[in-house]
């Protein structure tokens, strides 16, 4: 199982969110290269990468920062946060990002995803943020009235590479993923799907190892705070 340790870039600095709240976030002194350093340094070779001024402008803010840290460090690279044109995946996949997150934009018109599998075969990733079962887009300031599962069922076959399953509930909470409806989700995805939200321990990530059709486990805030040891984590990547 692959572990994509996280970096949340907001004014060229690492954060991070709760709940996805900008009003609630905690900023960390190093900056976005030297956390992708230090995760290379540790022996990690997958990195999750989210644009959060992308986020909320739709541009690609960080692009710089971003094809810094993929030209310095041999990593495997998604990067999500705002992409809501084929411009921006081109970019993103000029500067050898591995594969691109898209949110709001899928959801909110298929077709470009559709368009996008097309386009750009085998670099798209899906991320699907959902409370309580519903889909959130803008940065999950909307909820789009729409059920994770029914979406995924009309979009099942699209090509999409990689799906991304966040319980905005769980995120930046250290209170454990959602496992039981991320493995409603993965049952039903024809690509495999990687855990977003909530990792607060080691036993997290051994339990998602028990799962099916799961790719990997992002961890964020547990490791900024120190909950979870790089040393003690990079021994589950696979």
């Amino acid at each position: 199982m692959k572990i994509f340790p996280a970096i949340d870039i907001k004014d060229k600095k690492c954060v991070r969110l709760v709940k996805g709240d900008f009003n609630n976030k905690t900023e960390y002194k190093m900056s976005p290269v030297e956390q992708a350093s230090k995760y290379r340094d540790h022996g990690f070779k997958n990195l999750h990468i989210v644009d959060l001024d992308g986020a909320l402008t739709g541009e690609t803010i960080n692009l710089d920062i971003i094809k810094d840290i993929v030209s310095k460090f041999d990593l495997k690279i998604e990067v999500g946060g705002g992409v809501r044109n084929f411009e921006s995946i081109q970019k993103y996949t000029d500067v050898g990002v591995e594969k691109v997150i898209l949110g709001s934009a899928a959801i909110k018109d298929k077709n470009f995803l559709k368009e996008a599998c097309v386009k750009f075969p085998n670099k798209i990733a899906l991320g699907l943020d959902a409370k309580d079962g519903f889909l959130s887009v803008s940065g999950w300031k909307e909820n789009s009235n729409q059920l994770t599962l029914d979406y995924l069922k009309e979009i099942n076959d699209y090509g999409v590479s990689r799906l991304i399953y966040t319980d905005i509930n769980r995120d930046g909470m250290k209170q454990s993923p959602n496992f039981e409806v991320t493995t409603k989700v993965a049952e039903k995805s024809n690509c495999p799907v990687i855990i977003s939200g909530g990792v607060s321990s080691i036993d997290d990530i051994k339990k998602a190892k028990t799962l099916k059709n799961i790719e990997g486990i992002i961890v964020g805030k547990a490791i900024y705070d120190g909950d979870i040891k790089l040393e003690e984590l990079v021994k589950e990547d696979a």
